[in-house]
């Protein structure tokens, strides 16, 4: 049963509008209002959060109403079966379905499934199907990029559901009489008239690594956690997980040459899942090993199974004047290969503007300082002239294949083993690559095995900024955030506990990812597949990660696919001169507004200290310019929600001085 009846629905279709301009990564979109008094749904106000969400879901609207209920889906396609899709989707039971996703284990569902099934059914069909059989015991079986909300009209449930990286969201908004959801965070900021609280933790994850997945600034809004479900049930929420690594999952083979075969087979179904597009795919090419390994396999995959895209294009982007930008001489290296020349931008020949330090709009997150809007510009121009709705990018690939030369967590399992002898040896080799005494290397090693109420006053990367007030990282245990992610791991190895704790911060960075912001895109990331993130959970650390062996399986199984020059590449260098030079064009307004900063009134940061430390950046000396950047962008963040009156007044905060209100001054005074 698909679409919905006449009876139970209110159906609009809009005049597809082509590829809009979007603030955040556009994949279809999702959003409800559910009234728990039994209150019929304003009509107006679900059709203003369709306005609201145009832009990112460009191709058409269409909407459900049931009494206190309503279901807003507008869709961005990138894929055939998407085009043939009716959303809200109906199941055969009754249950009401909005998707937002690609499926990648379609045939192995159609195959579960068939005697449920109409021919060639689209990836919501399917997914109705497997909820319909297996209810929330389904989400374990579901493979891809998808979130889903289910409405079960016969027992007044909501259910939300995405993947179990975060590649797609759910934000929802939960109050005591009704609940509004919605894939993007803007809409429930702006449409609910409310002022909200920030989130002490959101901000202390925010200064640290990212805040966990399932927050956002606001106290009373959360996000749809990775791997999990939410039930809303007599207006309470209950959040349960279907996706967890399993500690026994184990791959051993005999031969290096098997874990390589396997590698292969893994990176090659992941690339070849994210093909699937009925429009051409861009794919981001830097001359890195992650991104040229894409486009690489992606090239073959098409070459030999016949296309799944019209075209893969790929652009690139380089700057000859930032130390260590060496990108322009390697990506050729690729082009070169697959016998075409790709978008090419020039961010040195762009020049360089003072990072604005207003927001012309509403950001419903915490941005960054010193991005580049001419680049960003440029690259959006290539993605609409070409016609992508799809982009590729290498996004995790450092992460989860060894692009991180650090032994500490390999030393760790062989002192827990009691390999003494195999210890003695890895400590000499690591030491010559290294170059560091083996007896650092031991104390690190140690060191990473304290618990973390321990290590968080002994290792040095839990040292806490100088600025942050001492109170806000004692009560948000933040030199504990530095060190770990919140999750108990038991007894497994500190390789596993390494690598899983990768796939968490990942998950949350993903979260809250924004996408390029002039661009209307669906991102892509090969690594983060699903089954080839499993897959590097299960085999020994050793075969990723090898003294003066550097990502070692990714090199090994991919030579003679990708250009030997790429597989002998360093490691590739990110220069911090574009964003230190935005904060030096702007440092006079910057020292005016930090008279009297918002984040030093609400108890974030001591504005001396974080004076010292912005002229000892000016000055050259060592500074975390990370740290300091999201220190200044989540001023100008907090300022701009206080002038929209989105926020409570904070108590003690002077009057708001906005870098607009210091140029009018400039200007009169002249």
């Amino acid at each position: 049963m698909g679409g919905l009846s006449t009876k139970d629905r209110m159906f609009r279709q809009s005049t597809p509008s082509g590829i809009g301009v979007s603030k955040e990564t556009s994949m279809s979109v999702q959003a409800g209002i559910w009234n728990f008094d039994g209150k019929p749904v304003d009509r107006k106000l679900l059709i203003d959060f369709s306005e609201s969400l145009r832009q990112q879901g460009p191709d058409g609207e269409s909407s459900y109403v049931g009494g206190s209920i309503g279901m807003l889906y507008r869709p961005f396609h990138t894929t055939a079966e998407s085009r043939r899709e009716e959303q809200p989707y109906v199941s055969r039971r009754g249950y009401v379905l909005t998707w937002d996703g690609r499926l990648d284990n379609r045939g192995q569902l159609i195959a579960d499934l068939r005697s449920e099934l109409e021919p060639e059914p689209t990836d919501v069909a399917i997914v109705a199907a497997a909820f319909d059989r297996w209810e929330t015991d389904c989400f374990h079986r579901i493979v891809g990029d998808w979130a889903v909300a289910i409405w079960k009209p016969e027992k007044r449930e909501l259910i939300f559901a995405i993947d179990y990286m975060a590649v797609r969201h759910i934000f929802y908004y939960l109050k005591r009489d009704r609940i509004w959801w919605s894939t993007d965070l803007a809409p429930l900021v702006l449409l609910s008239g409310d002022k909200f609280r920030i989130d002490d933790d959101y901000i202390a994850g925010y200064f640290t690594h990212d805040p966990d997945a399932h927050l956002t600034p606001y106290r009373e809004i959360r996000e749809v956690p990775p791997g999990q479900v939410v039930r809303i049930i007599n207006g309470r929420a209950w959040v349960e997980r279907y996706w967890r690594f399993s500690p026994k999952s184990r791959i051993r083979y005999k031969t290096d040459a098997e874990y390589e075969e396997h590698f292969r087979h893994v990176f090659r179904q992941s690339v070849q899942r994210r093909l699937r597009s009925d429009s051409p795919i861009l794919a981001e090419l830097s001359g890195g090993l992650d991104s040229s390994s894409i486009v690489c396999m992606a090239d073959d995959i098409l070459a030999e199974e016949g296309a799944q895209t019209p075209r893969l294009d790929t652009v690139s982007s380089y700057d000859k004047a930032e130390p260590n930008g060496d990108d322009w001489l390697y990506f050729p290296k690729v082009e070169g290969k697959r016998g075409r020349v790709g978008a090419h931008i020039d961010v040195g020949r762009l020049g360089s503007s003072p990072a604005p330090l207003e927001y012309s709009e509403f950001e419903p997150l915490p941005g960054y300082l010193g991005s580049g809007q001419p680049l960003e510009a440029d690259r959006a121009a290539v993605v609409r002239n070409g016609g992508y709705r799809a982009v590729l990018s290498g996004i995790g690939g450092d992460e989860f294949t060894g692009g991180v030369p650090n032994p500490s967590a390999l030393l760790g399992d062989l002192i827990l083993q009691f390999k003494f002898l195999a210890l003695a040896r890895q400590l000499v080799a690591w030491s010559l690559v290294k170059r560091r005494p083996w007896v650092h290397l031991l104390g690190q090693a140690l060191g990473d095995l304290l618990p973390t109420g321990v290590s968080q006053y002994v290792l040095k990367h839990a040292k806490i900024e100088p600025w942050i007030e001492k109170d806000f990282a004692k009560r948000t245990k933040f030199a504990k955030r530095l060190l770990d992610v919140d999750e108990h791991f038991g007894l497994w190895l500190p390789t596993r506990r390494s690598y899983i704790g990768g796939v968490l911060l990942m998950a949350n960075r993903l979260a809250k990812w924004k996408s390029p912001v002039l661009a209307s895109e669906e991102g892509r990331y090969p690594y983060l597949d699903q089954n080839f993130i499993e897959f590097i959970l299960s085999i020994p650390t050793s075969q990723l990660l090898r003294p003066g062996e550097r990502r070692s399986l990714m090199r090994r199984s991919l030579a003679g696919l990708v250009p030997k020059e790429i597989l002998l590449r360093g490691t590739k260098q990110f220069g911090a001169r574009t964003p230190i030079v935005a904060m030096e064009k702007n440092l006079e307004q910057l020292q005016t507004i930090f008279e009297m900063p918002l984040i030093s009134s609400l108890g974030y940061v001591n504005r001396t200290q974080f004076f010292a430390a912005l002229r000892a950046a000016r000055n050259g000396k060592e500074t975390h310019i990370v740290h300091l950047l999201r220190t200044i962008s989540l001023e100008f963040w907090l300022r701009d929600l206080a002038s929209r009156r989105l926020i409570h007044d904070v108590v003690g905060a002077p009057p708001l001085v906005t870098a607009a209100s210091l140029q009018r001054q400039a200007r009169s005074v002249t």
